[in-house]
């Protein structure tokens, strides 16, 4: 940063090494100075603090901030989110980045250890900052399962469901949960006390192993500098002054100086945690030309209890709020604390622990936030707001006016917030409430609305000229380098061979990463050609998720007939998908609907058409489990719509009606449902008719609070109904010392393709997995290869990595037949003097399967469909409307328990079993993440996830702020998952692809609060059928029809224009 002048020296430490900014700028944040600029003249960034949402909604950059604190004589450590935080804030302050709590170049810390060998880590995007939440565990020794909970409460995960997080994080409890199957903080194998005869044999489900553990030994923690230390305490402190290009950061020392600059700069703004400001600058083009920020002020942070009330300064964090609340009840009778713990009850679920670190409680009364209920609680609690200025202080009652911003009720350009008095409750308000063998056909649609990728690393590209016949290289995060390379070869009008294409990794993608990379990817390019020298294209958050779109809403209208025994007879089903303004790969979404539309029912008379519709809103994509999670909705709506004329429970309608051992589908596709049929034992292994009858006790005894249950059985189909997607290709190398080098087709964006890769390699060469390394993907090694999707990696490409171990194997059999005792490097070195090559490609194509002739054939523009029975002569096609268009099915089921408050509308995940046919897992630790993180996935989209668009088809929803992915304190409280055994001799090893399956076993979630809105409505004398759109979230409340939802106003549409439409 240039000097200017008039500008004080900002010191802060940064890992324990000192810091002298000399022109700090108060327009620089915290971010972009530890991944952009140089520190201490080092030559390299700290970069491990992630860069993704910007708006400090998903944790991913995530520090530590350590302070003293003269008065209490202690230091105080935080977690903050670098975004936000202005480098000129950190004055006098001690920062740690996780590179400063381990690193594999010195010694990974036991949190970050833990992290890895719990599973807690897919992309990895978002572990660091996880890992730096987790390290503030530091404040508490001895932390509950609870506390961990909320200490990661503001760090977002797309990948892993949060469990295996969470479980790493419990590690540091007094009593860990480490095993699935006891939850007492002991193995399943540790031995009982008393006889050992006829003991049952045990089998241990614990994914990691805690004696591997290093210790945490918190003493060898880094101290806080003594420098830093001195500089709190001296009492003569000044007033400090930070010039910027175009702004000025003024840090007053006491009150009056206080006064002094809000009466010189009545409009500059109060900065104590910019969580207000910050975004606003960010994203609405604020500007601001002084800043000032009173941090450390003693009158601004302090509380004072009286026999009436409490008195709370307005610089007290909203996490240092919390402790002084916890504080005043414990001392308080019960009947003087109701506002206090009602705020309470709202500061656990207000932003996550890094926000409130941040966040002040004056800055949060002033900003009045539409998101917060605080203010709220404190107007019902007759609060009041103390302001002061140069003129005198003043009291403004924190009321209707306030919350309304009336101007007589509103503060001065010239005064400040000093502090919040909150009377203590003196009487107890209690508001009662009053209670409230013949054939039929049933017609109905349902609406689903559309997902937001979110990964976590938005879309990234380096583009880089060569200057070389017309070469370029790409670095980026795809699921499809050979599109990328031949969008990039068109828009370069070069060769495909002139374009490379590498990829390392990508932090998710969930196939938001799988077309759109290539039209950035062609912008980046040309731009890097026109100027010859390197472009980084990244997309802001807002940006990324306004222009590449995500899943595809839906419209399903369906009409079924079905006797009164629940038997359904014949369905007619119509889906229309909002495409948006490109086809896109709508065709492929549609085509998967259709194909999959009866989803695990045996209907004998079914007919399902689908369109995919052409709109004005940005392209939609595929996304995780694509068509199959659409289809489910309607599927799961119409099960529902038959079991209540029947007077059935909706699981048993499924019973009766779902496939039973070999069967046909609707087109002619043969399979054994005896997998599904075992899945769906879950609702004995899960108590599930037990757990239901608890729940109608509980119904009867709780007007508005409801519990409902519901089991979900699913058939995920694996392969691409055109016969070229289902290819792959692999290069590997084996050098003279015996290393390996894999390369393959596939992409890893977190799903453990790599890991399954290596573990393939080191079973066919019969070598430690230590030995094989797995660098990247490539359009240079391994060209032409397929999409990375639909739970496909590893089956083409574990195949493909199989056949060329095979051939080298077979190229090395002389030498070990001649020397079988001598060790593998023996025996790559007397290869290699034998001239037998050491390097060869692999490849799997999907039309050979054990021997078997397949047969694919042109059925209709862009589709083919194969089959795979040796005794048939032709192909199937669509006008036959019969076929096998995809390889083989996984199936599964999961049962899930919800409890709605039906006063809010919000629910909570009381438990969730999922049994999965995995047949043989290849790794049953990366397969159950998948289908963790699969499961809460769609849990969010079928309940809570939903883009809001303006009449004009703008998107509203650009942030975190706007758009809420499940967080760690959502997933359901108890969590099973088993993985079931069975055969399946096409794929590799006899596995299963589970990448996306799970993400349908989200919609037990929707079913289950559509059980437990029934039992609401049913106490209310309303029995008619209901239609429960997705996301659910939003609509429960309205369901639960009672007094209240009748005082709402029905407005005629045409006399208004709405906030947001539907666009399903």
């Amino acid at each position: 940063m240039a000097s200017l002048p008039n500008s004080d020296e900002l010191i802060f430490f940064v890992n324990g090494r000192k810091v002298i900014e000399k022109c700090a700028d108060p327009e620089v944040n915290l971010l972009f100075y530890l991944r952009e600029v140089h520190i201490l003249m080092f030559y390299f960034h700290l970069r491990g603090t992630k860069h993704s949402c910007g708006t400090g909604g998903c944790g991913a950059c995530t520090d530590m901030v350590s302070r003293h604190d003269p008065k209490a004589k202690k230091i105080h450590h935080y977690s903050v989110t670098a975004c936000l935080v202005p480098i000129c804030s950190l004055y006098g302050a001690a920062l740690t980045t996780i590179e400063g709590i381990g690193s594999i170049k010195t010694r990974i810390h036991p949190v970050q250890e833990r992290l890895a060998k719990c599973h807690g880590t897919q992309c990895g995007f978002c572990s660091p900052g996880m890992a730096m939440s987790i390290y503030m565990l530091r404040n508490h020794p001895e932390p509950t399962p609870d506390r961990i909970i909320e200490t990661i409460g503001g760090n977002l995960c797309r990948c892993t469901g949060y469990r295996p997080i969470a479980e790493s994080g419990k590690t540091f409890t007094v009593e860990p949960t480490v095993c699935q199957m006891k939850g007492s903080g002991k193995c399943c194998m540790d031995q009982e006390k008393g006889s050992f005869v006829n003991r049952p044999e045990r089998i241990c489900t614990k994914l990691y192993n805690e004696d591997e553990f290093q210790p945490f030994d918190p003493s060898q923690e880094p101290l806080f500098p003594p420098e830093l230390q001195r500089m709190a305490e001296d009492p003569n402190k000044k007033r400090l002054t930070f010039q910027g290009k175009k702004t000025t950061w003024i840090t007053p020392v006491t009150l009056n100086n206080l006064l002094e600059l809000k009466t010189t700069h009545p409009k500059a703004p109060i900065i104590m945690g910019n969580t207000a400001v910050g975004p606003r600058i960010k994203f609405k083009d604020e500007f601001h030309p002084v800043f000032i920020s009173p941090l450390g002020i003693p009158e601004l942070c302090f509380m004072d209890s009286t026999d009436d009330g409490v008195t709370i300064g307005a610089g007290y964090s909203l996490t240092q709020l919390n402790d002084a609340l916890h504080f005043i009840v414990s001392e308080l009778p019960k009947k003087k604390t109701q506002t206090y713990n009602a705020l309470l009850k709202h500061l656990r679920t207000l932003a996550g622990a890094q926000i409130r670190n941040m966040a002040t409680l004056g800055g949060h009364v002033v900003s009045r936030p539409n998101y917060s209920d605080l203010n709220s609680i404190l107007a019902a609690g007759n609060a009041i707001i103390n302001v002061i200025s140069k003129e005198g202080e003043r009291q403004i009652p924190l009321d209707g006016h306030f919350l309304e911003r009336s101007p007589e009720a509103n503060l001065k350009s010239e005064q400040i917030v000093l502090s919040v008095y909150i009377p203590h409750s003196t009487q107890t308000r209690k508001r009662g409430f009053n209670n409230l063998a013949k054939l039929t056909d049933q017609g109905g649609e349902v609406h689903m609305e559309g997902q937001e990728h979110f990964y976590m690393e938005t879309q990234i590209i380096l583009a880089i000229p060569t200057h070389e016949d017309k070469e370029v290289v790409l670095h980026l995060g795809t699921q499809h380098p050979t599109n990328v390379q031949n969008f990039v070869a068109a828009a370069l009008n070069v060769p495909r061979n002139r374009v490379a294409c590498h990829m390392k990794r990508a932090g998710g993608a969930f196939g938001g990463k799988v077309t759109k990379p290539s039209l950035l990817g062609a912008v980046s390019a040309v731009a890097a050609k026109k100027t010859g020298r390197p472009i980084r294209f990244i997309l802001e958050r807002g940006d990324d998720m306004l222009i590449t779109a995500g899943r595809h809403p839906l419209l399903g209208k369906y009409k079924v007939g079905f006797m009164n025994n629940g038997v359904i007879k014949a369905a007619d089903i119509e889906y229309y998908v909002n495409g948006g303004c490109t086809l896109d790969l709508s065709h492929l979404v549609i085509n998967i609907i259709v194909l999959n539309a009866e989803n695990v029912y045996d209907i004998p008379n079914f007919r399902w058409r689908g369109r995919a519709c052409k709109t004005n809103l940005p392209s939609n994509t595929t996304f995780r489990g694509f068509g199959f999670v659409q289809l489910a909705v309607v599927v799961e709506t119409y099960i529902a719509a038959v079991a209540t004329p029947c007077n059935l429970p909706p699981e048993e309608v499924k019973e009766i009606n779902m496939y039973k051992r070999i069967i046909k589908t609707a087109f002619g596709d043969s399979f054994d449902a005896e997998p599904l049929q075992r899945c769906y034992e879950c609702l004995e292994k899960s108590s599930f008719y037990a757990r239901k009858m608890k729940a109608e006790e509980f119904n009867k005894n709780n007007y508005w609070k409801k519990r409902g249950l519901a089991v979900v059985p699913m058939k995920f189909a694996i392969g691409g109904p055109e016969t070229y997607q289902n290819q792959g290709a692999a290069l590997v190398h084996i050098y003279l010392d015996g290393s390996v080098l894999v390369t393959h087709g596939g992409c890893e964006f977190g799903q453990g393709l790599y890991t399954k890769m290596i573990q393939v390699a080191s079973r066919e060469l019969n070598i430690p997995a230590s030995y094989i390394h797995l660098s990247e993907t490539s359009t240079v090694t391994v060209p032409n290869a397929i999409l990375t999707a639909g739970s496909l990696g590893t089956d083409v490409f574990g195949k493909a990595v199989q056949n060329a171990c095979q051939i080298l194997m077979a190229r090395l059999q002389p030498v070990i037949r001649k020397n079988p005792k001598g060790k593998w490097e023996d025996w790559i070195a007397k290869a290699y003097k034998e001239s037998i090559s050491l390097s060869t490609t692999g490849y799997f194509n999907n039309c050979v399967l054990e021997g078997r002739a397949q047969t694919a054939i042109d059925l209709t523009p862009g589709l083919h469909c194969y089959s795979c029975k040796s005794d048939r002569q032709d192909a199937p096609y669509w006008e036959k409307k019969e076929g096998e268009p995809q390889a083989y099915c996984a199936f599964g089921a999961s049962c899930s328990e919800v409890e709605v408050d039906c006063l809010t509308g919000a629910y909570k995940l009381l438990r969730t079993d999922i049994f999965m046919d995995a047949a043989f897992s290849i790794n049953p630790a990366l397969d159950i993440g998948q289908v963790e993180g699969a499961f809460i996935q769609g849990m969010g989209l079928y309940t809570r996830e939903e883009l809001k668009y303006s009449p004009e088809g703008v998107l509203y929803s650009r942030s975190p702020e706007d758009y809420k992915i499940p967080t760690v304190t959502e997933i359901p409280e108890e969590f099973y998952v088993t993985l079931m055994p069975s055969q399946n001799p096409i794929a590799i090893y006899s596995s299963k692809g589970l990448s996306e399956a799970g993400m349908i076993l989200g919609c037990s979630v929707l079913s289950a609060i559509r059980d437990a809105v029934k039992a609401a409505r049913r106490e209310r004398g309303l029995t008619e059928i209901f239609i429960l759109n997705s996301p659910a979230t939003p609509r429960i409340r309205m369901c639960c029809e009672d007094q209240f939802t009748d005082m709402i106003p029905r407005d005629n549409p045409s006399t208004f224009t709405p906030w947001s439409i539907c666009v399903s």
